[in-house]
């Protein structure tokens, strides 16, 4: 009778090897990610711009509609003052931080849903993640831009260090668009950019805008941000974006600049090696 009870082996360098071993798997994994999307540029809409209405949102929309024969879009929106509401009252009930994320990621679905609407004679429409996950690059081939939740999904399994999410719309942007391997990332506020502290907060006067500055930098400044905080570790770990712009949507222009590769805003310079 043959032997039968033989093992096939798969050589690779992480066999029997633990994964948490930096030294062990920095050969393997070292170099830099293919770039998945290279074309298509982020563009992450604030939820404070669509908090104010169709003032602010249907002059966005028609610069992001002249935008289309120029770019492919990836649309991404964030959550504005109803989430700040869910916060108030999630807190209030006394909500783990994992129930918080996803009450707050359905308002930027929500934003999102009017955007794609808006845009829809174009051929925009909003996608959920998975579909961002997995059928992106079908849905860019089918239609100049897509839109989408700009909140990572990690909702549940967020990270229990602060009573409020700390991965919000910024973060989410920003690991999407690093992930693809993006042209870019462009963060449109309420705001012309960075400043040294909040320019409508109680020392506005003494507010200077960063035309320029980097991960680090911010990391030390002790004023509020226009964006998450947790982002600025996340640039830190980047592996394709190399700089985020941040620019004031309310100016008519500043993002079509931007996304020319003019400088209208704050440019941030990320953790990304140049290649």
């Amino acid at each position: 009778m043959a032997d039968t009870n033989q093992i096939k082996h798969v050589a690779s360098p992480l066999a029997r090897q633990t994964l948490l071993d930096g030294d062990l798997t920095r050969p393997v994994a070292g170099s830099r990610p293919i770039k998945l999307l290279p074309w298509v540029h982020v563009v992450k809409i604030g939820g404070r711009i669509m908090d104010r209405g169709h003032e602010a949102i249907l002059p966005l929309v028609d610069e992001l509609r002249s935008l289309l024969p120029e770019h492919r879009l990836l649309i991404l929106t964030g959550a504005g003052i109803r989430a700040r509401h869910l916060y108030s009252v999630g807190l209030d009930l006394g909500l783990p931080v994992g129930s918080l994320a996803p009450l707050a990621a359905s308002e930027a679905g929500q934003n999102g849903h009017i955007l794609a609407n808006l845009l829809a004679p174009e051929g925009v429409s909003y996608v959920e993640h998975p579909t961002i996950a997995s059928q992106l690059a079908i849905h860019l081939s089918a239609a100049r831009a897509v839109v989408g939740s700009a909140f990572p999904p990690y909702h549940h399994h967020e990270f229990p260090t602060s009573r409020i999410p700390l991965h919000r719309a910024d973060t989410g942007a920003f690991l999407l668009a690093d992930a693809l391997g993006a042209a870019g990332l462009t963060i449109v506020e309420d705001v012309d950019g960075v400043y040294t502290t909040d320019p409508n907060g109680a020392d506005g006067k003494k507010a200077e805008l960063l035309k320029e500055t980097s991960f680090a930098e911010l990391a030390k400044l002790e004023g509020t941000l226009p964006f998450d905080p947790a982002l600025i570790e996340v640039m830190a770990n980047a592996r394709h974006i190399a700089r985020v712009q941040v620019v004031n949507g309310l100016v008519p222009g500043r993002l079509t600049a931007a996304l020319r590769g003019q400088h209208v805003g704050s440019i941030i310079h990320t953790g990304a090696r140049p290649v």
